[in-house]
């Protein structure tokens, strides 16, 4: 196939989960991915830097997605309300361009290296909310607690998509993560 094909970043993407899955992280090549995909280890490289940013392609701009979101969104309330409201509707547009995958999670569950890249993304989410709350007026001790909050509520939102296979509208599942949350306190 042309390396110039538009599918070839999802060719790629999908190779690597197959053989993550098949084989484990630490035993796969870029150049076995690349295989799979019917693409050269050196066109692979012009889509993803390494094999484990295949699997976090993008994750780069939700931050400053989220951030633009906080800024952009109607006074809910309370700095929470606001984080969570933001975060609908970014949640919203990232699961129409991403597939409720439980086998990407299982294999980043199962790696401590990808573990420690999904908890550097989740701290870049929180310190965006974070500072994206700041920059409305929040006092600073008010949007860390808030962003803290706001990022696990969307992390839960998202595992709770992925299980359901994407089966509802991702605000759906933010509710309901905020109302695991809610009752929690109780």
């Amino acid at each position: 196939m042309a390396r110039w094909d538009p599918g070839t970043a999802d060719r790629l993407r999908k190779a690597a989960l197959e053989l993550y899955a098949e084989h484990g992280y630490d035993a796969v090549t870029v150049t076995q991915i690349a295989e799979r995909a019917g693409i050269t280890r050196r066109s692979y490289f012009r889509y993803f830097p390494d094999k484990r940013e295949v699997l976090f392609a993008g994750a780069e701009q939700l931050p400053p997605a989220i951030a633009e979101a906080v800024l952009a969104a109607e006074d809910a309330g309370s700095p929470l309300r606001t984080a969570l409201a933001a975060l609908a509707d970014v949640g919203t547009q990232v699961t129409r361009l991403i597939d409720p995958s439980p086998e990407r999670r299982a294999v980043i569950a199962a790696t401590a290296e990808l573990q420690e890249r999904e908890r550097t993304k989740a701290a870049a989410v929180t310190a965006a909310l974070r500072d994206a709350l700041e920059r409305r007026g929040t006092p600073p001790d008010q949007a860390k607690a808030a962003a803290q909050v706001a990022a696990i509520v969307f992390g839960d939102a998202f595992d709770r998509w992925i299980d359901a296979g994407g089966a509802e509208d991702f605000p759906a599942y933010l509710d309901a993560a905020t109302t695991t949350l809610r009752d929690a306190c109780r």
